[in-house]
């Protein structure tokens, strides 16, 4: 699994679909995932620091977990089928015992980003779905030809005692 973080949310501009950009730290690869009208305003809601006036599903259901004396561990983006993705949340009950439930990944991130939960993709999801950030892979990419065609053997004697 491949830890990620919420990079942004935005509108598709070829059908003006909602969706949320996954990045993982290093802002190598996203991962853009459609979702609803609904899903996309609880997350910004969130993102923003905005309370609604009742709360939100999202708000219940961390509170139904809370109530419970349970604690949302992490989100996990685990499959994409035709287009679809897949996903679920871990929950850790107050006996320890763990449970893993299936649910949208756009309610898993809603649900998150209230928790303060890590969100994590699958890394078969990622070789399907990723989209690279070509300009920073490439200079990643140069820096380490850098490296390789300037590296000396002298540059390993801090590695290894001489006899």
């Amino acid at each position: 699994m491949i830890k990620m973080e919420i990079g942004g949310l935005g509108f598709d501009p070829r059908n003006l679909s909602p969706l949320v950009l996954l990045k993982d730290p290093e802002e190598l690869n996203f991962l853009p995932i459609w979702i609803g009208i609904f899903e996309a305003a609880a997350i910004a809601m969130e993102l923003q620091g905005l309370t609604p006036p009742r709360p939100m599903t999202h708000d219940l259901l961390k509170s139904l977990i809370e109530n419970f004396g349970a604690k949302l561990i992490k989100v996990s983006i685990t499959d994409v089928k035709d287009g679809t993705f897949y996903g679920a949340i871990e929950i850790e009950k107050k006996d320890g015992e763990k449970l893993t439930i299936d649910c949208r990944p756009s309610d898993a991130i809603a649900l998150a980003v209230r928790s303060k939960a890590a969100i994590f993709v699958s890394e078969a999801v990622m070789m399907q779905a990723k989209l690279v950030n070509a300009e920073k892979d490439a200079e990643e990419t140069k820096k380490f030809k850098d490296f390789i065609n300037n590296i000396k053997p002298e540059d390993f004697t801090k590695y290894y005692k001489q006899d």
